[in-house]
């Protein structure tokens, strides 16, 4: 079985510390678990793991967030990885810092990585992890939010809510998206 797990950021050293790049943060972390690098492919990092009898693709959009569903469609259709088979890791300003939650569906909210995806799959029935990132800006200000680095006291807990978000992304693909968000939601 073959999974694609994409985790959403922008590329750049400016971005890197970003609420909005923590899709990537997650997929580094799964990286770095397996003793695996990235390399550059066709509109994004990949790199594969294999995990208890599954193939998992990892990938990171190089397209900017805002153009994410041309990387994925790309590596959806060159792999030849059914839908219910990808999930998609994303920030989520709706739920507070620390909280993930797995869905099979649903609207984009504004995002426009999750809104460029439905976009290109012509769907928005795809699983998404959505890390929580929470909502502590002023109003009209929420760019601002995204693009801007965790706080001091938000990076001490940030580690083990990534280490959360790795197990469910790896229970996913082992024991099934039901099963997963059961354990994780």
């Amino acid at each position: 079985m073959k999974y694609l797990i994409v985790g959403l950021g922008n590329i750049g050293a400016e971005y890197a510390d970003t609420r909005h790049n923590i899709g990537f943060k997650v997929v580094d972390k799964i990286a770095e678990q397996q003793n695996v690098s990235f390399y550059s492919g066709r509109y994004a990092f990949e790199a594969e793991i294999k995990y208890k009898g599954r193939k998992i693709h990892l990938i990171k959009p190089t397209t900017y967030m805002n153009l994410s569903g041309k990387a994925v469609s790309y590596w959806l259709k060159t792999l030849k990885i059914p839908l219910e088979n990808v999930l998609v890791i994303v920030d989520d300003i709706a739920l507070p810092f620390g909280t993930i939650r797995i869905r099979l569906k649903g609207s984009s909210a504004g995002h426009n990585g999750l809104k460029d995806i439905e976009n290109q799959l012509q769907t928005s029935k795809y699983p998404r992890l959505r890390f929580g990132v929470g909502d502590n800006y002023s109003r009209g200000r929420q760019i601002d939010y995204v693009l801007g680095n965790f706080t001091n006291d938000e990076q001490i807990e940030l580690p083990s809510i990534i280490e959360k978000s790795t197990e469910a992304v790896l229970s996913f693909c082992t024991i099934g998206a039901h099963r997963t968000m059961n354990k994780y939601n």
